[in-house]
């Protein structure tokens, strides 16, 4: 009987999300060769070569994956909290005793091997959001409950930040899709990605201009909102004539105050208004509207500061690079330079396997990790590129629908985690080889040469297959 239960559990499991997980190790393992072939050791699995050892990993991510199946899947909501607890303590011994490489203090020496205990921290913040989130009477909109969801979050982010891997840190802002699914306001959600957005504006475009953007901005939210038209053009043509009064009106008693001056002391002057307004007719949402305006105004004013004196200099270059605002190909941009030659020579279906000019002759720096993709982009071409991005949107939706019919809450906003992760990291990583996001240095799930990456990003897989599997195990089927 048990030999049958046992055909009847493997049956449940969703193969196809497997069959994917083993395609693209394999994609990987033939990029990783070809990306650090030697002709003097051609073979594969030749001991001076990165695809033995790549391939020893994968043989150790197939054993993980097994154990994790086996283990009943109580045992990970059970012990959320310790395994957690657990990661953020290599984290802290990574960050007194780790290895620094390429400026990163992020590596922990475990006897004959090396670990990044940031890719399990991932593993680990993933199963304690969603044990958070899961507890019972939680709700997102109670203040209490919504700062212990972004401790869970920001703690890691931290400790990745003081190990100077940036690029690993902003990965765990990929959770906030967790608690968009938990109940996260949308205007919350939106107002974030506005805030990045006008960061980036603010290296761009002069400061009175985005001072004007936001101000209609901020009034034509309010008009849509309220539907309370009036009132918004009678604000915007107030602060147009204080700002024009202010700029060039004082200009006669010998008073020159620049536009942008203008501009905040003409909105600053309205802020009592639109609160006696609010006030008088509980227009409760306007403090929100007035609130996003003066954070929009405050990072407006202040990014000249952050990008000069708290972003690196090579974080400011890779910035610069990717806006366009500077260029050194032979520099700190030679990489991302290199990745689009590579990419772009390969045209429609590519140069074939070994056939890459650029991958066989090492111009891509880090080619085998975190610019894998230019190998397949080079070799592959064009469809090949495709193949791969559509074998990852394949993943993605299998992920999202195994979590969404999950009927155990934990199961489900764990669920959500990996799809963020994964996410994050496809998008990120394949945006900064062809040049349209800055490089940060984050592997390729699964294809990336490197252990730790690999056994994370397979734990993360397949202690959701199980949660899945348990589903069936519940139901009695």
């Amino acid at each position: 009987m048990a030999y049958r239960g046992s055909n009847r559990l493997l049956a449940k499991i969703d193969w196809g999300a497997i069959l994917i997980w083993v395609t693209l190790m394999g994609i990987g393992l033939l990029c990783i060769y070809t990306s650090g072939f030697n002709e003097d050791y051609p073979r594969f699995f030749d001991a001076h070569n990165q695809s033995r050892l790549q391939a020893i990993w994968v043989g150790m991510a197939c054993v993980i994956a097994i154990l994790v199946m086996a283990v009943e899947s109580q045992f990970y909501a059970f012990f959320a909290g310790f395994l957690y607890v657990l990661v953020l303590l290599l984290g802290v011994a990574t960050l007194a005793f780790g290895q620094e490489i390429n400026g990163s203090k992020s590596w922990l020496s475990l006897g004959v091997i090396s670990i990044q205990p940031v890719e399990f921290m991932k593993v680990a913040t993933a199963l304690m959001l969603a044990k958070v989130l899961s507890a019972h009477g939680f709700h997102l909109q109670n203040f209490k409950n919504a700062l212990r969801a972004i401790v869970v979050i920001l703690a890691p982010f931290a400790l990745t930040l003081l190990q100077h891997d940036t690029g690993s840190a902003l990965v765990f802002t990929a959770f906030s899709i967790v608690l968009y699914r938990a109940g996260l306001k949308t205007w919350i959600l939106m107002s974030g990605m506005f805030l990045i957005f006008l960061f980036i504006l603010s290296l761009l475009v002069e400061q009175a201009a985005i001072i004007i953007f936001i101000g209609l901005l901020c009034n034509g939210i309010f008009m849509f909102i309220s539907k309370r038209y009036k009132i918004s053009f009678i604000n915007m043509a107030i602060v147009a004539v204080v700002t024009l009064t202010l700029r060039f009106g004082l200009r006669l008693w010998g008073i020159n105050i620049p536009l942008f001056e203008s501009l905040i002391i003409a909105h600053v002057a309205m802020l009592p208004a639109v609160a006696i307004y609010a006030w008088w007719h509980r227009l409760k949402y306007i403090f929100l509207i007035v609130g996003f305006f003066i954070a929009s105004v405050s990072i407006t004013y202040s990014v000249d500061y952050v990008f000069d004196n708290v972003l690196k200099e090579h974080q400011r270059r890779r910035i610069n690079d990717m806006l366009g605002i500077e260029s050194d190909v032979r520099g700190w941009g030679y990489n991302v330079h290199q990745s689009k030659i590579a990419i772009g020579s390969g045209g429609l279906t590519g140069k074939g396997f070994m056939g890459g000019m650029q991958t066989k002759g090492n111009f891509v720096p880090e080619q085998s990790t975190d610019f894998i993709f230019c190998t397949i982009g080079e070799e592959w071409g064009f469809l090949g590129a495709t193949l791969v991005m559509g074998l990852y949107l394949l993943l993605f939706v299998r992920i999202v629908n195994i979590a969404e019919r999950q009927k155990n809450v934990f199961a489900k906003f764990y669920g959500y985690g990996v799809a963020g992760i994964l996410f994050f990291h496809v998008a990120v990583n394949i945006s900064m080889t062809i040049g349209i996001m800055p490089v940060v240095g984050i592997p390729l799930p699964f294809i990336s040469y490197g252990g730790s990456s690999l056994w994370a990003f397979t734990i993360l897989l397949f202690m959701l297959l199980k949660f899945d599997v348990a589903r069936y195990e519940r139901a009695g089927n």
